[in-house]
């Protein structure tokens, strides 16, 4: 049986890239992870994987980094993804998401790696207007992280055009949620996602949380999102890795489930999951939110032969309120 290449994972130590490691090297995958740890977290990363603090906008040793360890594959999560952070600061979110990106196509077309995963998301779509969101419908990005991300789909597209090169964009929903087993989950201090957010509170990490907007048009005045577990996400860059290395062409295709829940709702869950009545305020809205995000996730299913395993809400929140719990007490990164 021929070796299996390297795959190199940028944003290795961040909360998704983490679980994408363990997915790989579960799947069986050599794998090498890369991050600035700006915001990254080193203990994330599994015992096993090859840690390289270096940042992937430096195209150079981006380049002898793919050859030295004959890169079969990127997959690319380094990114800056705070909605009204890139609002108030557009060129932080331009030169982190769109920039560097760019450097990083240019390093692997220099070191001959012509199979390339990309971290994008559902921002791209921005108020779609339509309950589910397809693959089909026109982006219309209303903030710059979400037109940071869109950049880096085009370039890719042309790269491809212009290349030996193809690439899979997942556009993400909203990610919540742990690694079942507890290996890993989201460590960022000041992280701003609905579930964190409201685990925090029911963990007793924050006094209260806020929830931002009532006045929405959705049943009950807050934000519709579609959640998707994290490790679910995982095993689709597992399938958009297979889809290559099977010399499939590339594609762009969404990441969730078909279900929407708003922030109430979700406050709801996370009360009923840790048995904490959390104090919730609502203050005005925030700059760039949308009223409502769902998934049609059919080309998803179809293309790539995906299934969710852990698709439920309470099972979401339980993940997500347990490593929580454990960052509390210290023990997130016993091994």
């Amino acid at each position: 049986m021929t070796a299996r290449p390297t795959i190199v994972v940028t944003g290795g130590a961040g909360y998704i890239g983490s679980h994408v490691l363990l997915a790989l090297r579960d799947a069986g995958w050599p794998v090498v992870a890369v991050d600035n740890l700006v915001t990254g977290v080193a203990g994330l990363v599994p015992e096993d994987v090859p840690l390289v603090k270096a940042d992937c906008g430096d195209a150079d040793r981006m380049r002898a980094l793919l050859a030295e360890h004959a890169a079969g594959a990127v997959m690319h999560f380094a990114a800056s993804t705070v909605v009204p952070e890139s609002v108030a600061d557009p060129m932080k979110y331009y030169l982190n998401n769109a920039v560097n990106t760019a450097r990083l196509i240019e390093a692997c077309i220099g070191a001959g790696v012509g199979k390339f995963i990309y971290s994008s998301t559902a921002a791209v779509y921005g108020e779609a207007g339509v309950s589910f969101v397809s693959e089909e419908e026109p982006p219309r990005p209303v903030n710059p992280y979400g037109k940071s991300k869109l950049m880096g789909e085009e370039m890719l597209a042309d790269a491809a055009h212009a290349h030996p090169f193809r690439f899979v964009a997942l556009r993400y929903f909203n990610v919540a949620g742990a690694d079942p087993a507890g290996r890993s989950g989201q460590a960022t201090p000041h992280a701003t996602h609905l579930v964190k957010v409201a685990c925090q509170a029911a963990a007793g990490v924050r006094p209260f949380m806020e929830i931002y907007g009532s006045d929405y048009d959705t049943p009950d005045g807050t934000c519709v999102r579609d959640y998707i577990h994290v490790s679910d996400l995982a095993d689709a860059h597992i399938a958009a890795l297979d889809h290559l290395m099977s010399g499939a062409d590339s594609t762009v295709v969404n990441c969730g489930y078909g279900r929407g829940y708003s922030v109430l709702e979700v406050i709801d869950a996370v009360r009923r999951v840790s048995g904490v009545d959390f104090d919730a305020r609502r203050v005005s809205r925030r700059p760039g939110d949308v009223a409502q995000l769902v998934c049609a996730s059919r080309l998803m299913r179809e293309r790539f032969g995906w299934r969710p395993k852990h698709d439920r809400l309470d099972t979401i929140v339980q993940t997500a309120y347990g490593w929580e719990c454990r960052l509390r007490d210290g023990t997130a990164f016993e091994r």
